[in-house]
């Protein structure tokens, strides 16, 4: 069965070489770890409400998902002791939340477990899964990349605690893997199901993580490109329903223009300087890579 595991973005840089950067830079290093504390935290949230829609069928998936919420809550403390103990922050991580824009560009209104449970399950599992794979990959990262940073007090700290996290969070996609897969082998009908679930999560995955790591201009036609990405994952009839829902928020998106005026206001605080020669630069080159792009491959 096909796995279809996170794309690096635009500019070619993996995992690996972001968190590598991160650890070099406490404020980031320290931003990036609230951001997996929320994240860890809203999906107790995330996953409560997906129980109280199943209610109660079917059952072992219901008892599993109960387990997984006690594993997402564990490490949400875990994080939060760490956090509190090196002097960090706890509220709302700053920026564009990569959970809300996932949220935002979920097609929940064309599923509904009282009409097609199968259906509901099977998107829920291939959203769920997705999203599991990107936080593998950057745990794992993340990891690789505090082994290779100066050992300090707070580098161990913060490398045992995703070390613990790490393998709890690779379960979990092997979990997903497992229902999916079992879910595929029923008939080749529940296989092609499978498989549209997955390109369709994969590809709103990536527009939800790429909105969030792309702020220079031109991030608004980019995120317009990946939002017909999404769409063309969908039968013909539902496109434009999704893409009309979606499209003035995706080109207005107030949390982007947010967060280019704060990330500003730091790189000016920071050195006034470099926010003039790297910074502005980088920030109008972001409309060049808008003009760069290939034009999407439509599916059907």
């Amino acid at each position: 069965m096909t796995v279809a595991y996170p794309r690096k973005l635009r500019n070619g840089m993996g995992a690996r070489e972001i968190l590598a950067q991160v650890v070099r830079d406490r404020e980031i290093h320290l931003i990036t770890l609230n951001r997996y504390r929320y994240s860890e935290q809203r999906s107790c949230k995330d996953l409560t409400d997906l129980i109280e829609q199943l209610d109660g069928e079917p059952a072992e998936l219901v008892r599993d998902l109960s387990r997984h919420i006690a594993d997402e809550a564990r490490h949400a403390m875990w994080l939060t002791d760490l956090l509190v103990d090196i002097g960090c922050d706890i509220g709302k991580p700053p920026g564009v939340s990569y959970i809300d824009e996932f949220e935002r560009l979920l097609d929940s209104e064309q599923k509904d477990p009282t009409k097609d449970r199968e259906d509901f399950v099977i998107s829920s599992l291939a959203a769920i899964n997705v999203t599991e794979k990107r936080g593998c990959e950057y745990f794992g990262a993340h990891i690789h990349a505090l082994k290779n940073a100066p050992q300090t007090d707070e580098n161990v700290k913060i490398r045992e605690t995703i070390e613990k996290i790490f393998p709890e969070e690779a379960g979990h996609v092997r979990w997903g893997n497992r229902w999916l897969g079992k879910i595929a082998a029923k008939s080749p009908a529940h296989a092609q199901k499978v498989e549209q679930a997955k390109r369709k999560y994969a590809a709103i995955e990536q527009a939800a993580f790429a909105s969030g790591m792309d702020i220079m201009l031109g991030a608004e036609l980019r995120r317009v490109t990946r939002l017909v990405d999404i769409a063309n994952t969908m039968p013909m009839w539902e496109r434009p329903q999704y893409l009309m829902e979606r499209l003035a928020g995706t080109l207005l998106a107030p949390d982007l223009q947010m967060t280019r005026v704060d990330v500003a206001q730091r790189a000016w605080n920071r050195d006034p300087q470099a926010f003039v020669e790297k910074f502005v630069p980088m920030f109008l080159n972001g409309l060049n890579n808008s003009q760069k792009q290939p034009a999407a491959t439509t599916t059907k």
